[in-house]
């Protein structure tokens, strides 16, 4: 008897017929929608961070740390003009300014402006300035940062630093117009004490 191999059919499957431009159009229009999702996407993203952005700047400019810049030469030769400095606005406001501390001060006779000197003196310290040699509680002052050369040789008190007042000077003693002029800086307008020195890099330092 004879057997007959079972066979399997197979479907022949259908031949791609050529796109029509209609077609062609859908289709690209189609990926155009697309990229332009993604890209809009992506806007977003980019907006949302930089929004962050501003506001974490916001936030830090205001209540935290402040970008300056030393304009003349009063502080040489600690700080030159055009150093770029970061202040500390906090730090004032959990401890008072401490004696040799280098801050960012309002003017005091014009708050609009604003200068970085040295803190001498503080509220109840009795100070005199003989010959350029500044005296604290009668006690001469340490002031092995200011070159010969930026010394001066005036003359100024004894007088005692109001309450809630600060006597500050620039370390470039003969070209510093400072609380020996303009005498006595209100706490208040201490806006902060100069932590970084940030520019040029290659004199970048902490004080």
């Amino acid at each position: 008897m004879a057997a007959h191999a079972a066979g399997t059919a197979v479907a022949a499957a259908p031949l791609a017929g050529p796109v029509s431009a209609a077609d062609a159009q859908r289709l690209a229009l189609e990926r155009r929608a697309q990229q332009l999702a993604q890209l809009g996407e992506t806007l977003v993203t980019w907006f949302k961070t930089l929004a962050s952005a501003a506001v974490y700047a916001t936030l830090i400019v205001t209540f935290g740390f402040q970008v300056a810049r030393v304009e003349g030469q009063s502080m040489v030769p600690t700080l030159h003009d055009q150093d770029r400095l970061i202040v500390n606005k906090l730090a004032y406001r959990l401890h008072d300014p401490q004696i040799g501390d280098i801050v960012m001060l309002y003017y005091p006779l014009d708050p609009d402006k604003s200068f970085v000197k040295r803190v001498i003196a503080e509220e109840g310290d009795t100070l005199r300035i003989v010959d350029g040699h500044v005296y604290r509680n009668d006690v001469l002052m340490d002031d092995s940062y200011v070159p010969p050369e930026y010394r001066s040789h005036d003359d100024w008190g004894p007088e005692v630093i109001p309450q809630g007042y600060y006597f500050v000077m620039g370390d470039h003693r003969n070209n510093s117009s400072d609380s020996r002029v303009w005498r006595f800086v209100p706490k208040k307008y201490i806006i902060g004490k100069v932590q970084l020195r940030w520019w040029p890099i290659s004199t970048a330092r902490l004080f």
